[in-house]
């Protein structure tokens, strides 16, 4: 099975990574391919399709029942980028030529290989897998606030952080569009209602909401601009690589220790990955005492790799050459 990981980001900084975002999007759209690749080329289970028509690719159809799975199957670091008009265009060209290329294939006679059967059956297998454990792990590792405030009361050091304001923007693609916005809210528009409307990044479904940042976290012009507004002020047009912002600052706050509350996320995240190696432990425990278990280890030497363990002249494995020890100074 494929696994993605992602290096985690600040969401208030994923608009300076839209094109890296996008080509992360192009990539998880392949990978969930494989669940629903049966439904390329105008296949058996065209008939079975649900919802309105998205999209028709030659003899086959995008429905949005297809969109919807889609959008499920995506990791949820994806998922808020199909909240905006051209977070949802991406996907679905994205869909479209993965139809397309479904549609290739089975003309081709790949789909019918038997190696894609075979990879199939494996994928099944660790599908089934994956569901189980997810299913288990998730109900039994929980994080209480209690672990939480412990954690948190422990580790006070590491939620430092320098003097930081609070922003929200409108990123546009054109200055024409970000005139026409900036007009709107000096004529008494709704800043974040306008966010949402017409923002081309994630930050969009929180009305252009990007949290709390400080110095070096967003690209020059933009912090320039923002580091010189006053509280509740609008900035004038601001240009960047990535597009024209309308910034309206929205709050300030003095070097300090972060607030419990803003941080409760990031510390079940970092407790949570020892919360669910205990439950997997627990749980491969359990399956192995129920269970009759034979390793034929005679037999597991003469598969896989040639290489054997290096022996000494009496015949006995040798032993691992030792670290030298460091010279001392």
């Amino acid at each position: 099975m494929f696994i993605i990981t992602f290096i985690g980001y600040n969401e208030k900084e994923l608009y300076v990574k839209i094109t890296s975002a996008t080509k992360l999007f192009v990539l998880a759209l392949s990978v969930t391919a494989a669940m629903g690749c049966q439904s390329g080329g105008g296949s058996k289970s065209e008939a079975k399709k649900e919802g309105k028509v998205l999209a028709e690719v030659n003899s086959g159809t995008i429905t949005t029942g297809d969109f919807d799975r889609e959008l499920k199957n995506l990791p949820e670091y994806l998922k808020s980028m199909a909240e905006t008009p051209q977070g949802r265009k991406e996907m679905l060209e994205t869909m479209v030529i993965r139809e397309l290329i479904l549609q290739q294939a089975s003309k081709d006679g790949i789909d019918k290989g038997a190696d894609i059967e075979e990879k199939l059956q494996d994928l099944k297998k660790r599908l089934i897998v994956e569901a189980f454990l997810k299913k288990k792990v998730e109900a039994e590792s929980k994080v209480s606030d209690e672990d939480m405030q412990k954690f948190y009361q422990q580790n006070k050091e590491k939620f430092k952080s320098g003097d930081q304001i609070k922003a929200s923007h409108i990123l546009v693609k054109t200055e024409k569009e970000a005139k026409e916005i900036l007009a709107q809210i000096k004529g008494g528009g709704n800043f974040e209602e306008l966010a949402k409307k017409s923002s081309v990044d994630s930050s969009a479904t929180k009305g252009g909401d990007l949290g709390w940042f400080g110095k070096g976290s967003m690209v020059p012009a933009f912090e320039k601009a923002a580091l010189a507004l006053k509280e509740g002020q609008i900035s004038e047009i601001v240009k960047s690589d990535f597009g024209f912002h309308i910034i309206k600052l929205t709050g300030k706050r003095a070097a300090g220790i972060r607030p419990f509350e803003e941080v409760k996320d990031q510390i079940k995240g970092a407790i949570m990955p020892t919360k669910q190696q205990e439950v997997f432990q627990k749980i491969k425990d359990e399956l192995k005492k129920s269970a009759k278990v034979s390793i034929k280890d005679d037999v597991l030497s003469a598969v896989g790799g040639t290489k054997s363990e290096p022996k000494e002249k009496g015949g006995k494995p040798a032993e691992a050459p030792k670290a030298a020890a460091p010279e001392k100074k």
